[in-house]
């Protein structure tokens, strides 16, 4: 449940700063280290450090601390980690470059999956 919760604050944390694209992807099938990764794109590295900022005070004020930060200097992809929830931000050309909707989307889930049905 709390993870729920942080999902909705980080959302409209990055809702209010106008990020584009946001995507939820639930991930605690897939891996220990969250449940939930949120992904969304900025329209310049001030905005991406923005958001990123925006989120993390959002989260501290309901109590939940960021356990590390990456690439604010730069500004191209920003990532928050929360624990259950790791939070990306990152330029448009970051984003299509690395594809984490790909990467860690239904396709992931579905090989997932099947391995554990073969593995029973």
């Amino acid at each position: 449940m709390e993870s729920e919760e942080m999902r909705s604050i980080a959302v409209t944390a990055l809702e209010d700063l106008k990020a584009q694209d946001i995507q939820v992807l639930d991930v605690h099938r897939l891996t220990d280290i969250a449940d939930f990764m949120i992904i969304a794109t900025g329209t310049s590295s001030r905005h991406v450090k923005a958001m990123a900022d925006k989120t993390i005070d959002a989260m501290k004020e309901h109590g939940h601390r960021p356990l590390g930060t990456e690439g604010e200097q730069e500004g191209e992809w920003v990532l928050v980690d929360f624990g259950d929830l790791i939070v990306h931000v990152m330029l448009p050309t970051t984003r299509s470059f690395y594809d984490l909707e790909k990467l860690w989307g239904q396709d992931l889930v579905s090989m997932v999956e099947a391995q554990r049905q073969d593995s029973e």
